[in-house]
Formats: C-alpha cells, sequence, structure tokens
C-alpha cells in the first residue's frame, strides 16, 4: 500500500485546547496529528467541502466554501 503524502504544517494553539484535543485523540487511541486530521475532515463534511484528488498547487487560492445562509 503507498504512503500517503502529506505536507508538514507548523500550528500555534492555545495550550489548553491542545491539552484538550491530546486527551481526546488518548481516548480515541489516536495520534495527535491524527485527532487533528480526524477533526478537520468532520468540519469539512459538515459544510458539505469534498476533497480533490489532488491538492491545489502552492500559492494558489483554494476555492470558496459553499455559502451555508442559501
Amino acid at each position: 500500500m503507498a504512503k500517503k503524502e502529506v505536507k508538514p504544517f507548523l500550528l500555534r494553539i492555545d495550550p489548553r485546547v491542545l491539552a484538550a484535543v491530546q486527551r481526546w485523540a488518548e481516548e480515541d487511541l489516536r495520534s495527535l496529528n491524527g485527532q487533528i486530521e480526524f477533526i478537520l475532515r468532520q468540519a469539512l463534511a459538515k459544510r458539505g467541502i469534498k476533497l480533490t484528488e489532488e491538492p491545489p498547487a502552492e500559492g494558489a487560492t483554494p476555492p470558496a466554501a459553499p455559502d451555508a445562509d442559501t
């Protein structure tokens, strides 16, 4: 099985939020990184944003999210 490509990303976060997500990750038997990706994927799905097959080119502007008010 091919390993998925990942992009390193520096995140500045409130230490209390980080600690809470770490506890949640431990409860779900995930790594902290895996839990953050899980949360982000859930948020994208909730907004109806589908992942594309290929990531956008470096420096490209991502498409606008669908308007939730319509």
